[in-house]
């Protein structure tokens, strides 16, 4: 009886390594992507609802039309002139201005053509020995009067949130890992992304 018992909890717990992760993740996506189509499905406005409910995915929808309108119409029809206008008028406006240009460079940080989160390093954060795993993001410091030092960004586990640190050239040693297996080591707190290729060891 004991053994059985031994050979379910076994199966139980192999199936908590597969289920839990796998649950995990899809309630996660399935969250984001229903609280974005709550919030930006336009069903009232635009007269599309259904027995007065909402149509599911049309949040989501819209969002993927005017991402890729916007794509359209600034990749062929707005100029570096009307840029540079935009630009200016963003600025005339403060707190606009910080919010967008901090967005932008966010986003631009991921998806633009220059990805800054790219180039996994260690940083001796201290005399004691105490490393961390960042991304350089500025090597180049001279215009705030910092010359051989460079600015890292130290992303935090089980977050989304990080810190900026500034450090001289010789605290910081490139890794020899792909950015992506950098951030998912440290955002899974150590336990992942050590081994890109499942088959090596």
């Amino acid at each position: 009886m004991k053994r059985i018992a031994g050979v379910l909890l076994n199966y139980f717990f192999k199936g908590v390594l597969v289920v839990v992760p796998l649950g995990a993740a899809i309630f996660l996506i399935y969250w984001i992507i229903s609280s974005i189509d709550r919030l930006l499905n336009f069903g009232d406005i635009l007269g599309l609802n259904v027995n007065g409910k909402p149509i599911p995915g049309l949040g989501i929808l819209t969002v993927v039309v005017i991402i890729l309108i916007a794509g359209i119409v600034v990749t062929n029809f707005i100029t570096d002139p009307i840029k540079a206008s935009f630009s200016r008028w963003i600025k005339r406006i403060p707190l606009l201005n910080f919010f967008y240009s901090s967005i932008k460079d966010f986003t631009e940080a991921f998806v633009g053509d220059e990805k800054k989160f790219s180039e996994p390093v260690m940083v001796e954060l201290n005399d004691s020995g105490l490393k961390q795993i960042g991304f350089v993001t500025h090597k180049n410091l001279r215009k705030i009067k910092l010359p051989g030092e460079v600015a890292v960004y130290l992303p935090f586990s089980y977050s989304f949130a990080g810190q900026l640190v500034i450090v001289k050239n010789e605290k910081v040693t490139p890794l020899n890992m792909s950015a992506s297996a950098a951030m998912k080591f440290v955002v899974s707190g150590g336990v992942s992304g050590l081994i890109d290729n499942p088959n090596e060891q």
